[in-house]
């Protein structure tokens, strides 16, 4: 499986600890023991970092913007020094001043911890869980705050949970064809702007502005809530994009896919995502082809691919071995006039059939 990693762009944003301790999404129960003037120190890597050689003072390595997690086996070296060498170790995993020290297991930390970490003002947090289970849910949460984020000017629907981005120039028809989609059963993300963010490995997931949720804007209509309209199951608030569909005014001029072998993509995030392109002219119903679009993506997964099937029969019926004329052309055949030219030779296996059935009805 191919990763794309995000852009190198977002590595330089973060999220401030104290963010990420109020964020109730992780479930831990954190208590501040010391740097509270840290609080704003930013997280800028969404992995955690075992601190174990940085207690003796080894630091190559440690990158201070990630969470420094002090679990069970680095706590129990702790515990094995005297009073000096704990102020040592203190020293040592605190002078590179770190975005914040999480201690596991609610245990008892060392007074020399504590002193260093409020010198230095880097934020020194205990958390009742085990080291395991909080690097999880940190990760969970990190993940979401940390994750590369745009936004795309478009309409998210999920269609039979393929999620389908409508792109397209404003006024081309967008949301009137989302909202024909979503009176046939599928469900609404987000009209007009969709924020988008990457998530590994290769995942980019949708979702509205909030301020936008579960609202519609159809011109000559003006806004429409589809909850309100059509219930709780037409709209959803997140899902992975799967399938760009750009929308464009038919052009006599523009030569148009019409065997669809060649696959296109539109790089979201670092991640192509494949994308076709949908002509509207009228007479076209662009709803049930959006909806064809969906159902081919879901074959596609299965391992079907349509057009290419079609390509690999043509050519296994074009290298037919074609058998000589006397053993294609029966008798019974020859008898109706010898001036006719004969079929083209792939269509003997029904005259063969023909003369067959005629010969048996004579006998």
């Amino acid at each position: 499986m191919t990763v794309y990693a995000p852009p190198s762009s977002q590595a330089e944003t973060g999220v401030p600890v104290g963010v990420v301790i109020h964020d109730k999404a992780h479930g831990l129960h954190f208590k501040l023991l010391a740097g509270k003037n840290g609080l704003n120190r930013l997280i800028t890597h969404p992995r955690v970092q075992k601190s174990g050689l940085a207690l003796a003072g080894h630091l190559h390595g440690l990158v201070r913007t990630r969470v420094q997690v002090v679990g069970e086996t680095e706590l129990s070296f702790i515990e094995k020094l005297d009073v000096a060498d704990q102020r040592v170790a203190a020293d040592h995993l605190f002078s590179t001043r770190p975005s914040c020290v999480l201690v596991s297991r609610g245990a008892d930390v060392p007074p020399p911890f504590v002193q260093a970490a409020e010198a230095t003002d880097s934020p020194l947090i205990l958390v009742e869980e085990k080291s395991s289970v909080a690097i999880m849910a940190l990760h969970t949460v990190l993940d979401e705050h940390l994750a590369p984020r745009t936004r795309l000017h478009g309409v998210l629907v999920d269609i039979f949970e393929v999620g389908v981005l409508l792109s397209g120039q404003s006024g081309i028809g967008k949301s009137e064809c989302a909202l024909e989609l979503v009176m046939r059963g599928h469900r609404l993300v987000a009209d007009d702007i969709v924020e988008c963010d990457y998530r590994p490995p290769g995942m980019v997931f949708g979702e509205p502005a909030d301020p936008l949720r579960h609202f519609m804007e159809v011109r000559g209509l003006g806004i429409l809530n589809m909850k309100d309209l059509y219930g709780v199951t037409s709209v959803r608030d997140r899902k992975r994009i799967d399938l760009v569909v750009d929308l464009e005014l038919w052009n006599e001029d523009t030569e148009y896919d019409r065997i669809g072998v060649d696959d296109h993509y539109r790089q979201i995030l670092g991640v192509p995502i494949r994308m076709v392109r949908l002509p509207i002219q009228p007479g076209r119903n662009m709803s049930s082809i959006i909806e064809i679009a969906a159902r081919a993506e879901l074959l596609r997964r299965a391992g079907h691919h349509p057009a290419k099937e079609f390509i690999d029969r043509i050519e296994k019926r074009t290298h037919l071995p074609v058998p000589p004329e006397s053993e294609r052309w029966p008798s019974v055949l020859h008898s109706a006039t010898e001036s006719a030219a004969p079929p083209p030779a792939h269509s003997y296996e029904a005259f063969e059939l023909l003369a067959r059935s005629r010969k048996e009805g004579d006998d």
